[in-house]
């Protein structure tokens, strides 16, 4: 009688056997690709902490856009720095705005293309926090009118998706009361229902000139040694009207994103941030990882975890590589 020897390796034997058995599969439609829009015309600069990330006028972003549709991606979402900053950020609701312009001109330029619009105040503030102050305190119901504000006036630029990334209570609630007033009943929200307070935001405070003036947003975004925290902010996001939920940052949050993705039925987001994409691209550029294999091997890895959609400044090459 022979002793019965388990091999799992059969399933590993070829490429083809391997793909046969897969269970987690990362596609080009899973990936939302992020811009950063500027005042002016043919303006196209390299975001020095973000390697092949640009700061682009309306123009430029229109044309990438062109470019991202083409390789199948389904979504961008706009980020923007405005002409002006002042205490409330109005900038951030004014039509003039390089984030509405842009919306507005890919929308009608590539309009199968899903614009995600993100909702926020920092980059838009004198001081870059994220909402009204009251004195060093952001004042978090004075800031859900303007976050209002800002929900509106992209619905009418033309976003297909609202994403407030301030982390104020209840402004789930309050946005979706503003859209459906405002007759864009049909403007999906995918709230930041997870962001922790990271250090891995550094180079995106610089690609959209953000950081706070003093201080830091530790009085509203998460502590990032709470998980079960973040089922209270998922549940009330859920409870108060977003179709989408988020969690931010990514690779170092996947223990988050699977208790999530066991807890509720909606479509889960990830977003891969400016620090992972940093690392990543400053080690590639010193030779030392593979690059297309640790991007990929990344993305599965957020697929695998339970999430359904990916931002990530990885997509234009994701979407090549795939």
């Amino acid at each position: 009688m022979f002793n019965k020897i388990i091999r799992p390796r059969r399933l590993r034997i070829s490429e083809n056997m391997r793909a046969l058995v897969r269970e987690t599969n990362l596609s080009v439609k899973d990936l939302v690709y992020p811009i950063f829009v500027v005042p002016g015309k043919n303006v196209r600069e390299e975001i020095s902490s973000m390697p092949n990330c640009y700061h682009l006028s309306v123009d430029n972003a229109v044309e990438l856009a062109k470019k991202i549709s083409a390789l199948g991606i389904p979504a961008v979402e706009i980020f923007g720095l405005p002409e002006y900053k002042d205490e409330i950020g109005s900038g951030a609701w004014d039509m003039n705005s390089p984030v509405q312009c842009a919306i507005s001109a890919i929308k009608k330029a590539v309009p199968e293309l899903l614009i995600v619009g993100d909702v926020c105040l920092c980059q838009y503030t004198s001081h870059g926090h994220c909402g009204k102050l009251c004195g060093n305190y952001v004042d978090n119901d004075e800031t859900l009118k303007l976050l209002q504000n800002v929900a509106v006036s992209q619905a009418q630029a033309g976003a297909d998706i609202i994403a407030p990334s301030d982390m104020m209570d209840g402004r789930v609630a309050a946005i979706r009361a503003a859209l459906d007033e405002n007759n864009f009943s049909n403007v999906v929200i995918m709230s930041y229902a997870v962001k922790y307070a990271s250090g891995f935001y550094g180079p995106f405070r610089d690609a959209a000139d953000s950081a706070p003036q003093f201080g830091d947003r530790k009085q509203y975004q998460m502590d990032y040694a709470n998980s079960r925290e973040a089922l209270k902010e998922v549940f009330l996001d859920i409870s108060e009207g977003a179709d989408i939920i988020m969690v931010k940052p990514a690779l170092a949050y996947l223990d988050i994103v699977s208790k999530v993705r066991a807890e509720i039925n909606n479509p889960v987001a990830v977003y891969n941030v400016s620090g992972e994409y940093a690392m990543v691209k400053a080690a590639a550029q010193n030779g030392w990882i593979d690059e297309k294999r640790i991007v990929l091997e990344s993305l599965t890895s957020m697929k695998r975890a339970g999430a359904d959609i990916i931002i990530t400044y990885h997509a234009l090459d994701a979407a090549n590589w795939l």
